[in-house]
């Protein structure tokens, strides 16, 4: 079990934990919604989504925003797990980011995480 995202308390009053598969999404998605220099002594850390928020939508942004997050999904979670296919769509006013990945430490089971925000 680990630490559930956002940190809160359980029922009995402990951290609340979640299982690993569902801890591993938490950290994509902490991956995905964190802009760069949010967080202290990781300054390079996040995917950039939220500073292209007001750009226009665009296929283009979801290019630049698909290379951006291959290439952070690789370094900051590239140990714990294997991306297999990452897409990012541009619908109207919606972001639509779809991860296919294998879990590298334990299971080995392929996962599948979809992230929607409209901009």
């Amino acid at each position: 079990m680990d630490i559930d995202f956002p940190f809160q308390f359980d029922a009995r009053g402990q951290t609340a934990t979640v299982p690993t598969d569902a801890h591993i999404r938490d950290m994509i998605e902490q991956l995905v919604f964190t802009n760069h220099g949010e967080r202290v002594n990781r300054p390079d850390f996040g995917s950039g989504l939220q500073q292209l928020i007001f750009a226009p939508n665009s296929p283009e942004l979801a290019t630049a925003l698909q290379f951006n997050m291959q290439a952070s999904l690789q370094r900051w979670l590239g140990d714990v797990i294997n991306v297999v296919n990452l897409e990012v769509e541009s619908r109207e006013s919606t972001l639509r980011i779809l991860v296919q990945y294998v879990v590298v430490r334990g299971t080995n089971e392929s996962q599948t995480a979809v992230f929607t925000r409209t901009v």
